[in-house]
């Protein structure tokens, strides 16, 4: 028993370094890309590995904006902007809105619980036109905020939330309330702390959804300076004479895209695993 039992588990093991191996080449070749010449990117059949690294794609993409109002950097900019007000925005939304529905009685607690489970069914396309008119009467078009308001409401990370708060012994929190604390350090100093895992999983899709959302920019931004990176991507080869044009910046622009989000899985990952664990998700 025990050297079929080491057997399966030495097997078992080789199958997920090699379906680590297949799942991390698609990064290896964003990064082998970006660095390519114009004569290695179309060459056939295709290289995996740069043979000839430059960074003249990393110029190219600067050069494209350099006669335009708009440069690349502000698009990274409000990027970047959007990305860390949207992580911080929802993480504390999600987090305000998992306590109350885990750990305070009030009627129609269940309705509102199973509306967010349900608004989990539908794709960003189907709320669009309320999205826009929401925005658009609230006068908020054109601005940050415009970016930043859509995005708050993130049904999957109040989930996750609320399934983490469940395991919050009552006893403590009330045990709390009797030293004196109020609803307000009970949440900050209790259960944001014991939340941790969930609140860093939130944070990773909260920053996936923003770092790559063009339909903010797209329908309600009218300036270009107000738009982010994602959305300069999804122009960089438009409307362009030939298929050749702008591809290595457009290689480098896909890299640019990656790295953001694999850092910051990388830095928060290992929460992940914890939140699944508790979250009810097998």
């Amino acid at each position: 028993m025990k050297k079929s039992s080491l057997a399966a588990r030495i097997s078992f093991n080789a199958f997920m370094l090699i379906l680590s191996v297949v799942m991390i080449l698609p990064i290896i070749y964003i990064f082998n890309h970006a660095f390519k010449p114009y004569h290695e990117l179309f060459v056939y059949p295709p290289n995996f590995f740069v043979q000839e690294p430059n960074v003249q794609n990393f110029v190219e993409l600067f050069w494209v904006t350099s006669n335009s109002i708009v440069p690349v950097s502000r698009y990274l900019f409000n990027s970047l902007l959007i990305s860390f007000l949207s992580v911080v925005g929802v993480t504390a939304v999600s987090a305000l809105c998992a306590y109350p529905l885990s750990k305070t009685p009030f009627p129609g607690k269940k309705v509102i619980f199973s509306t967010i489970i349900l608004m989990l069914m539908f794709t960003p396309e189907v709320i669009q036109i309320p999205r826009y008119l929401v925005v658009s009467h609230l006068g908020i078009m054109n601005t940050y905020l415009g970016h930043l308001l859509p995005v708050l409401a993130l049904p999957v990370g109040v989930f996750l939330l609320k399934q983490f708060v469940d395991q919050i012994p009552d006893s403590l929190l009330e045990a709390a309330r009797i030293d004196g604390a109020n609803e307000l350090i009970v949440f900050a100093r209790i259960i944001i702390p014991m939340c941790m895992p969930a609140i860093a999983t939130v944070a990773i899709l909260a920053f996936q959804n923003s770092w790559g959302n063009t339909e903010t920019s797209q329908l309600f931004m009218q300036d270009d300076e107000m738009k982010n990176f994602p959305f300069f991507l999804s122009t960089l080869t438009n409307n362009l004479a030939n298929n050749v044009a702008r591809q290595g910046a457009a290689a480098v622009a896909a890299l640019i895209m990656l790295v953001p989000n694999l850092i910051f899985f990388v830095i928060l990952q290992s929460k992940v695993i914890s939140t699944m664990a508790h979250s009810g998700i097998k």
